[in-house]
């Protein structure tokens, strides 16, 4: 080999500084790229991979149902195939009936949430009395129990409620009406524990702030009444029986209203029971034996089942606890919310927009109602990251709905909640969507009309998980996959 001339080393030198120069660029390249995949990890959102047709509810019953201790009651829809019912599927409640119904219940939370605020005011006035009617609610899409009621014991379907505080079912004679129920109504002559609860006692005393309607009296007996915001009514004796949970689980001298008098959309249940905080509910009453604790979750199909639960038994290790909020009155469960996510991100929503006028958790709220600025963040965020799916005909205050008759799998964004303490409880995706049909098929929120008006977490983001109301302790629970 020769020895390098000056022209030979020259050529090298080029070569050597166009080869640095392409593995600069490819360096470079690389970090670019490097980059790139970063901002796409930092960018992408979370999603559920949904099956739509396990949206859809079963024309029968699941035969999964979650296992249940002494204390646990198997929980329903009042609508779905699990009721015994002689109602057929063409005689149920459509959407827009049901969606009308919450809109009611929703409507009468913040009437009564305001009848509490300015009950003192109302006491303080010698002018003054309680109002006939305080605007207590009951709406649509309600889950029902089977209880015990009478020894010997008649079994009855009652709606479990967390926003009501009276525990009462329909009885015989019916004196005024009754509507049709699918059990026999309970002839009080045929127990041998039930007694009339006696006019001018603490116990008859306590129906005003229960119903919000002072009590009447019948010679020396007294007697009750309560009217729901969609004109529904019970009037009767106010009464004291045997209740039945479980063969290990009764409750001697429990007070309730016998409806001589009942009229309004019930469903064909035999009443109501009472889960909120007024003395005179079950959790008040059962205070001795159960702490004022009680739990429930909700399936993901009206054709499934899940529980009521009475104590302790059977909590999740998984339970994130949050303090109750500040009170509106008596009856609701309030909470703190402080903010929302969307496909795994935060929402922009300043924090006064919550505290404006407050949040309660409800059980028979269907469609969880959100301050106006608030749901349109949500709303915005969700749509941008379904833009890729047909858009749907709205209904009723569901603003944004989707038509997915030509698909079995669909994408949907994750939302989560975060409350008090920030804990943050991720909505299960039986939770986000409302179906009304395959080609209409909804985000499950909707705004309040006015900044003023309660939040309300309804129960449809309330399915699969386990709701613990740990009343004593002033606290709630939130745990995952509490049922299927």
């Amino acid at each position: 080999m020769g020895i390098p001339t000056a022209s030979s080393s020259k050529s090298l030198y080029l070569c050597s500084l166009v080869l640095a120069s392409l593995v600069l660029f490819c360096l470079a390249g690389e970090g670019d790229a490097a980059v790139d995949r970063k901002h796409i990890v930092a960018d992408a959102h979370e999603f559920h991979n949904v099956e739509f047709g396990s949206l859809l509810p079963e024309s029968v019953c699941s035969s999964q149902e979650p296992a249940l201790s002494p204390s646990s009651l198997k929980v329903v829809h009042r609508h779905g195939a699990c009721h015994k019912s002689t109602q057929t599927i063409k005689e149920s409640p459509s959407a827009s009936q049901i969606l009308a119904q919450d809109e009611s219940r929703v409507r009468s939370i913040n009437s009564r949430a305001a009848f509490d605020a300015t009950k003192d005011a109302f006491r303080s006035s010698k002018a003054a009395s309680i109002p006939a009617k305080s605007g207590s609610s009951l709406g649509a899409g309600n889950y029902i129990v089977t209880v015990g009621l009478g020894s010997p014991k008649k079994e009855l379907n009652l709606i479990f409620d967390t926003g009501s505080d009276l525990t009462w079912t329909q009885c015989e004679p019916c004196v005024g009406s009754c509507y049709n129920q699918a059990d026999p109504i309970f002839n009080p002559s045929l127990s041998t524990a039930y007694a009339n609860v006696s006019c001018h006692t603490p116990y008859c005393n306590q129906l005003s702030s229960a119903t919000g309607n002072s009590p009447g009296c019948r010679g020396s007996t007294c007697i009750y009444a309560i009217q729901y915001g969609d004109q529904s009514f019970s009037i009767g004796y106010f009464a004291k029986d045997t209740l039945t949970l479980s063969p290990t689980e009764v409750i001697n001298n429990f007070y309730f209203g016998c409806g001589e008098n009942n009229q309004g959309l019930f469903g064909q249940t035999a009443g109501l029971i009472g889960l909120a905080r007024d003395k005179l509910s079950i959790v008040s009453q059962t205070s001795a034996k159960y702490g004022q604790v009680f739990s429930y979750c909700l399936p993901s199909r009206s054709s499934g089942a899940g529980y009521l639960t009475f104590g302790k038994s059977g909590l999740s290790k998984a339970i994130q606890y949050i303090p109750f909020g500040n009170s509106k009155g008596t009856t609701f469960y309030s909470i703190d919310i402080l903010g929302l996510y969307v496909g795994g991100r935060r929402v922009s929503i300043s924090p006064t927009v919550f505290s404006t006028a407050g949040s309660i958790i409800d059980s028979g709220t269907v469609i969880t109602r959100l301050p106006p600025a608030a749901y349109t963040a949500l709303r915005d965020t969700f749509r941008k990251l379904m833009s890729s799916y047909p858009v749907g005909k709205p209904i009723s205050i569901l603003d944004t709905c989707y038509d997915f008759s030509k698909y079995t799998t669909v994408k949907i964004p994750t939302i989560s909640f975060l409350f008090s303490g920030n804990k943050k409880v991720n909505i299960d995706s039986s939770g986000i969507l409302y179906v009304v049909s395959a080609s209409q098929t909804c985000l499950a929120f909707a705004p309040n009309s006015d900044p003023s008006d309660l939040a309300i977490f309804g129960n449809v983001q309330q399915k699969t998980l386990q709701v613990v109301y740990d009343v004593g302790a002033g606290k709630l629970g939130f745990g995952p996959q509490g049922c299927a």
